[in-house]
């Protein structure tokens, strides 16, 4: 059911944990499944410098938010913005169809957590 890659990355997330002093923090849940991903990022000159995540979910929620973790840091807020859940699901070699929502959410946790960045630093500046 699962690829090799995604049960990697559910036995040794890449990035897990809770970050101290963020700059920003994005949050997302799925009421269906009850999936629930925090991601955590520093930015340093529009990069993301570090980035970790907590969730609590199943085998895919776990993998993708590890997976999205690998895949944006270093990245520019603009490049790690583009990701999608399809690049997240190539990436991982493939989720089945009724785990893609995993993947979105996963992207969608990145994307607030950067929109939540640009928030706080319009208020700061």
């Amino acid at each position: 059911m699962y690829s090799k890659k995604v049960i990697k990355h559910f036995q040794n997330p890449s990035n897990m944990g809770k970050m101290k002093n963020p700059d920003a923090v994005g949050k997302v849940g799925n009421p269906k499944c009850g999936d629930i991903m925090k991601l955590y990022i520093k930015v340093k000159d529009n990069k993301i410098k570090d980035i970790s995540f907590e969730t609590m979910g199943c085998v895919a929620a776990i993998s993708t938010s590890s997976m999205i973790t690998d895949m944006a840091k270093g990245k520019t807020l603009d490049k790690a913005m583009k990701i999608s859940y399809n690049d997240v699901a190539e990436e991982l070699g493939k989720l089945p169809p009724i785990k893609m929502h995993c993947a979105n959410l996963a992207v969608k946790a990145l994307q607030k957590a950067i929109k939540n960045y640009g928030c706080s630093k319009a208020t700061t500046h």
